[in-house]
């Protein structure tokens, strides 16, 4: 039955409030306006910012929403000026936007884009409309994207085709936390070849970033985690050697700096806590570290830092999305994917239908 022009009724996980379980419900999901595209979405990944707006502790969300940013799906139709995607296209969602009009975009050196949640709005879509309805209320969107819900419309610039080999179930992850921690390494930190990398954190970002420091050639990853089951699948990713805080009696940096003599020469802090921030830092060579921060601290959050640290030389910096221009980066990570030059699929723990979506953030709070 031809579904083009016509709102679509669809099973969508509703945030209702702060603090509550999602909430399965039947959604209206209206027609793609102008620039616009409807998307069906196949599969999506959990991932921690999502469990954020759950808990209150991301910036400007409006509730209801229905969350979810790591998606992949199937055009269903299109708007007026749509030129990118017809439908039938497989496509991946991203919550960072490439506009291609902004100064940010138009900058070589940059990822980042004015439409982004961090300058504007992205609870409702651009028009200041949304396109979600469920028992005769308004829902908000999520990033512009809400991929937690069986059919969303998404602004043309918020998604990319991709190839049509891909297998949608693997490559969702690409949306965010796979291409937020490998490119951490590869395009933020740019990991030399021989140096040493520290990872705080080995969730599915932590290992991305794992991945890409090995692609890049680091000698030494050391992985750091308080949770030693994350070990073997770290060291099966390519980490050297993985150590737990509560194994001594000294900080994890006095740590790490002795094993390594001056520090090591790249730190990855994915987290989200200020004591690891700090640790992070601490933790990488004096004059030429480079220390990422990766993990998402609530807002507001302060981190304690001593300004000695910095009079060395070293470097704090934070990455989005892993430095990836999305629309122009996601087909090409889809390609290196079909070519095997990274396997993100062993990433994947657990694979549940919408209906478990609450099991599936347990199991992502208890990993």
């Amino acid at each position: 039955m031809a579904t083009s022009g016509k709102v679509i009724r669809c099973r969508a996980a509703v945030a209702w409030a702060v603090g509550k379980p999602l909430s399965l419900e039947e959604v209206e999901v209206a027609p793609p306006k102008a620039r616009e595209v409807r998307v069906k979405i196949v599969a999506t990944g959990i991932c921690r910012t999502d469990d954020h707006v759950l808990e209150g502790s991301f910036l400007d969300i409006d509730f209801p929403v229905i969350p979810g940013h790591e998606g992949a799906g199937i055009v269903e139709s299109i708007g007026e000026g749509v030129t990118s995607v017809k439908p039938g296209d497989k496509v991946i969602l991203f919550g960072l936007p490439q506009c291609g009009e902004c100064c940010f975009c138009k900058n070589p050196d940059s990822n980042y884009c004015l439409k982004s949640h961090l300058s504007v709005s992205q609870c409702l879509l651009p028009d200041k409309t949304s396109r979600f309805t469920c028992r005769g209320k308004q829902i908000h969107h999520f990033l512009w994207i809400s991929t937690f819900a069986e059919y969303t419309v998404v602004p043309e610039f918020t998604l990319a085709k991709i190839d049509a080999a891909a297998p949608l179930d693997k490559v969702c992850l690409l949306a965010c936390g796979f291409s937020t921690g490998y490119g951490a390494a590869i395009n933020t930190a740019k990991v030399k070849p021989g140096s040493t990398c520290a990872v705080f954190g080995l969730g599915g970002v932590g290992l991305s970033v794992v991945m890409g420091c090995k692609a890049a050639g680091a000698s030494r990853i050391i992985a750091v985690d308080v949770n030693k089951e994350k070990f073997a699948r770290a060291k099966e990713l390519g980490a050297t050697e993985c150590i737990s805080p509560g194994d001594f009696q000294k900080p994890v940096q006095e740590v790490l700096t002795e094993m390594t003599g001056y520090g090591v020469d790249y730190s990855f802090e994915v987290i989200g806590t200020a004591d690891t921030m700090v640790a992070a830092l601490a933790s990488c060579n004096m004059n030429t570290g480079v220390c990422v921060v990766v993990g998402e601290a609530p807002s507001g959050s302060v981190v304690p830092i001593d300004p000695l640290l910095f009079l060395s030389g070293r470097t704090y910096k934070g990455t989005l999305l892993g430095g990836w221009r999305m629309r122009d980066s996601i087909p090409k990570l889809v390609s290196s994917y079909l070519e095997k030059k990274f396997n993100s699929d062993l990433l994947i723990t657990h694979t549940l239908p919408i209906a478990k979506i609450n099991e599936g953030f347990e199991l992502l709070r208890a990993s």
